[in-house]
């Protein structure tokens, strides 16, 4: 018998054999570079980036934008089995996702389909006048600003606080949020902070304050914010109020002043801005000011309701950001002279 045949199909079974080793290496080659796609950082070429996912999005389109943002330039059928294999294909969810370095594509599909969309936040800062607070807020990014147009009084009403004067209303804190969101749903928030944090410390506040009202209180906390910046002076300067407003003596508080001179306030306050009579003038009228004058901060507002004790009605700036304070108005008056004149005796 001639071995012919025989040769015919040893070579046979070895090119069958070959196209089958072959056939294996690519399946091999083919799953580690899959594997290695799916734990392969995106090409994120700076810190902050994001991608927005539209409602009613495909997924051939969310991989296409990432593939031509040169995000990813992974095979798309790579992506289709990675989601396969996790099993979120049709379950992401529409939104803006953070893109920072190092995330992997299988993160980046796990946050899609739990929803984790990228949160911002927007903090309100102490001493902040709700006039501040609304331009800040025309600042922040990717928030429907709602309230554009809108005066003090409708944005209240939209709030749920209609008939409210909004100054001293909320709470400065760091509030999050995501895109699509509205400067509304801030402010609405920032309001119901205030609300449960004023209620809470007022329940707790200390016996025999000249304060009638919650509302009181946020007044003075907001004049006591604007007075100092240093934590450790907030409850000194409580007490020098709280014991004016028991004596009925007039608080003559400059920033009080300030408030109510409004846009006529150019840097620096002249004896006769101390006797024009305004709702808001504390040399000329007696007693608190008709709203607070700022956005008190918790800490102001637990110095309004829990002010030190001790006998100063008076208190001068040192220049350096403190107080020095005094119990008889001829002491202040030498301290005026060397803290603000410069004549020190």
């Amino acid at each position: 018998m001639s071995d012919k045949p025989m040769r015919g199909r040893v070579l046979s079974r070895m090119l069958l054999l070959l196209v089958l080793l072959a056939a294996v290496g690519a399946l091999i080659y083919g799953w580690n570079d899959y594997t290695r796609f799916g734990a392969t950082p995106l090409n994120v070429a700076r810190q902050g980036d994001s991608i927005d996912i539209s409602r009613g999005s495909s997924f051939k389109g969310i991989v296409g934008e990432l593939r031509e943002r040169g995000l990813s330039k992974a095979n798309p059928w790579y992506w289709r089995l990675l989601a396969e294999q996790m099993r979120v294909a049709g379950k992401l969810h529409a939104g803006e996702y953070a893109i920072e370095p190092g995330l992997t594509p299988r993160q980046l599909l796990a946050n899609m389909a739990a929803g984790k969309v990228l949160q911002r936040n927007f903090t309100i800062v102490d001493g902040w006048t709700f006039a501040e607070l609304r331009q800040a807020l025309t600042r922040a990014e990717k928030l429907n600003h709602d309230s554009a147009g809108l005066d003090n009084a409708a944005i209240m009403q939209k709030i749920g606080a209609g008939g409210e004067a909004p100054e001293g209303r909320f709470l400065p804190e760091t509030y999050a949020y995501v895109k699509g969101d509205s400067d509304l749903d801030i402010l609405r928030r920032a309001h119901a902070a205030m609300v449960k944090t004023l209620a809470e410390l007022w329940a707790g506040r200390a016996k025999d304050l000249p304060l009638a009202t919650p509302y009181d209180a946020l007044i003075l906390a907001s004049i006591v914010e604007k007075e100092t910046g240093l934590p450790a002076e907030r409850a000194r300067i409580a007490g020098v109020f709280v014991r004016r407003l028991q004596d009925h003596m007039l608080l003559q508080t400059d920033p009080s002043v300030i408030y109510g001179m409004g846009a006529r306030y150019a840097g620096n306050i002249r004896k006769s801005d101390l006797t024009t009579d305004t709702p808001y003038n504390t040399y000329t009228r007696p007693g608190l000011p008709p709203t607070p004058i700022a956005l008190p901060g918790k800490p102001a507002i637990e110095a309004a309701l829990h002010p030190a004790a001790g006998d100063a009605l008076y208190f001068v700036a040192r220049g350096d950001g403190g107080h020095v304070f005094s119990s008889s108005l001829e002491e202040h008056n030498r301290n005026v002279d060397c803290y603000q004149r410069k004549h020190c005796r």
